[in-house]
């Protein structure tokens, strides 16, 4: 659709409309040091052929990055059936019960990741993993008594951020970060001893953000010690070969399912999870599909437990989130079902090893890993920040430098290695050193 810029006399309207008198009053909540002054100098306007030539697509570039988003093997058959018209929406149908399709898409989504978390319940997607963890935060507000999060200092620190953000206008809540071992990577297990309460709700991610498995046994120990505890997954193919979470007592299992079927692009869209027992499932944002009969008799689909979001009012619903993934869903959907139970652990399992061959090139290389501990597919190295930015200009991306979220690890990047990588990229990248 055409771009039609605004007129004057509609600019005049609009300031008129919200009561202040001009466009830097309309924009003064944004600190003066953040604003350009300027006037932008721009060149064209160019026609679409000048402009297609002006840039062209970027050559492919040996990527070791994740950290979050994750660059995996997409099965043809995704993109035939996610590309039909019918299903091309991130909408719930709001007359739900008419897209039968839909629903059951949604409702073999939910069966698949309840089975593969072990838990008894998913809802229908969220966001992305981030929104995921902020609302398993909220969720745990509701329930009588939590007045403190506790979250480890390892989980992904913009899911970190955003559960701030959610919770800085909540009264009366305390979040705690719970600090990692600077010698393993893994959760300081003490420090975690030492903030047991049942006014506490706990999460953790695991793999963690520098892709360590985290001691689970000794955390699970530990868990009645708290009204509720979560876990947070990164990369959801990891569930491939770690043991459900749901297996070792979580309340929560929450986190990012991009991986499953959805292409890196630019960073989004994601896919947001949301796994609890059937005990929490009231409390539970999101949509849920269920599956019931029709006046007939007949076997149908619906929105089920729907007291939620926009059907109710606003301070009484469960989340204020009034949309999901559900193209999203139906990818990971078409996913797991292509890849099947073997498939999903054959792709985990060369991630794994594919990780532990790239991690031994670069030791006998010379370079120092920051952490020894058991890990999945992603570890910190250590790396100059010369070094770096003359293999991304190489067209080697090494990983990411984490010194931005953990000051304490200067000359950290995190290394990720998927199925996507072959052992020709690893020594690409052992010879540009």
């Amino acid at each position: 659709m055409p771009f039609l810029a605004l007129s004057p006399q509609e600019r005049e309207s609009i300031l008129s409309f919200l009561g202040i008198r001009s466009e830097e009053e309309l924009f003064s909540c944004i600190p003066e040091e953040l604003r350009y002054a300027g006037s932008l100098s721009l060149e064209g306007p160019y026609d679409e052929q000048t402009l297609r030539a002006r840039f062209p697509l970027p050559r492919e570039a040996v990527l070791f990055t994740g950290g979050g988003v994750y660059r995996h093997y997409v099965p043809a058959l995704v993109d035939a059936v996610a590309h039909r018209q019918e299903f091309v929406t991130s909408y719930t149908p709001y007359q739900p019960e008419i897209s039968q399709g839909t629903l059951q898409a949604i409702f073999e989504y939910q069966s698949m990741m309840a089975s593969l978390t072990g838990m008894e319940a998913a809802n229908a997607s969220l966001y992305d993993g981030a929104t995921a963890l902020a609302e398993a935060a909220l969720m745990s507000l509701r329930i009588k008594g939590v007045r403190r999060i506790l979250i480890s200092r390892a989980t992904n620190p913009t899911y970190r951020a955003v559960v701030r953000t959610y919770l800085q206008q909540v009264g009366d809540v305390e979040v705690h970060e719970i600090p990692f071992n600077p010698a393993t990577g893994s959760m300081d297990i003490s420090s975690l001893k030492s903030s047991l309460g049942s006014d506490a709700a706990f999460f953790f991610q695991n793999p963690n953000y520098f892709g360590v498995i985290e001691p689970i046994e000794e955390i699970s120990r530990m868990s009645t010690g708290f009204a509720l505890w979560g876990v947070v997954i990164n990369d959801a193919v990891s569930l491939g070969v770690l043991s459900p979470p749901g297996t070792y007592g979580s309340t929560l299992v929450i986190g990012e399912a991009q991986s499953f079927g959805n292409p890196v692009c630019g960073g989004g869209p994601l896919l947001g999870f949301f796994c609890t027992t059937r005990d929490h499932i009231r409390k539970m944002p999101g949509r849920i599909v269920g599956l019931t009969h029709d006046h007939n008799g007949k076997q149908a689909f619906c929105l089920t437990l729907s007291t939620r979001e926009q059907h109710i009012r606003r301070e009484k619903a469960t989340s204020n989130i009034c949309t999901n993934q559900g193209l999203c869903a139906l990818r990971a959907a078409l996913y797991l079902s292509a890849m099947g139970p073997i498939g999903l652990r054959k792709v985990a399992s060369q991630c794994a090893s594919g990780a532990r061959y790239l991690r031994k090139l670069l030791s006998a290389k010379g370079m120092e890993t920051v952490f020894s501990w058991p890990f999945f597919h992603e570890f910190v190295v250590r790396m100059d920040e010369k070094t770096f930015e003359r293999l991304e200009q190489e067209g080697i991306v090494p990983g990411i430098r984490i010194e931005s979220f953990y000051p304490e690890i200067s000359d950290g990047v995190l290394v990720t290695v998927t199925e996507m990588n072959t052992k020709e990229d690893c020594r690409c990248l052992l010879t540009r050193l």
